[in-house]
């Protein structure tokens, strides 16, 4: 009887219908979402590569103990605490030579010119290169931020394609469980009527 149907099977339909996504390919599918999830956890735990290549930038003026008081000491150039500070500093000094109560430095204040000038000397080429170095961490940063963008960008696009291979691979097995269950009711159909001509 089984002879008879598998004859009839392939005389009605001509051939055994093609799986054009079989379990080997379901299970591709399943690896698939696997790469992405992957892909994308490992993009989280490296969030600052592009950044790696730029590290040596992150002081002004090096990376070594001297160069990291440098830089701060400029930085403070640049603070109200160092105007606030220095505004007193000479308002002392002119008041205490003014009322001779110490009279170290009388008018014209010729020490107090040379302290500016010293001042001057070192603060103007500190600030200089600090602002020199920060437009070259910026450039770079931009830079990183640009192709992390990219890269973005580029991970978004391969899960678009992932997400239609994987669409269409679910829309094919759809496609194939309704075929194949009009074909299991058609066969319950046949065997239904080849038992009821065997019992007659």
């Amino acid at each position: 009887m089984l002879a008879r149907i598998d004859a009839w099977l392939f005389e009605t339909l001509g051939a055994r219908p093609k799986l054009e996504c079989d379990a080997d390919n379901s299970t591709l599918f399943i690896a698939n979402m696997k790469v992405d999830q992957d892909d994308n956890s490992a993009s989280d735990r490296d969030h600052l590569r592009f950044q790696l290549p730029y590290l040596h930038l992150t002081s002004a003026f090096g990376n070594d103990w001297f160069a990291l008081k440098a830089e701060a000491f400029a930085r403070f150039f640049g603070t109200p605490t160092f105007l606030l500070a220095q505004t007193l500093i000479v308002v002392v000094w002119i008041a205490l030579n003014v009322m001779r109560v110490i009279h170290f430095d009388p008018y014209p204040f010729v020490l107090l010119n040379l302290a500016f000038s010293l001042q001057s000397a070192y603060a103007a080429p500190m600030i200089l290169l600090a602002q020199t170095r920060q437009a070259d961490r910026d450039k770079a940063f931009s830079d990183a931020d640009a192709r992390h963008r990219e890269a973005l960008a580029l991970a978004s696009q391969r899960r678009d394609k992932a997400l239609a291979r994987q669409t269409a691979q679910i829309e094919t097995l759809l496609r194939q469980n309704t075929e194949f269950t009009a074909l299991t009711r058609e066969l319950a159909e046949q065997i239904a009527a080849l038992v009821k001509h065997n019992v007659n």
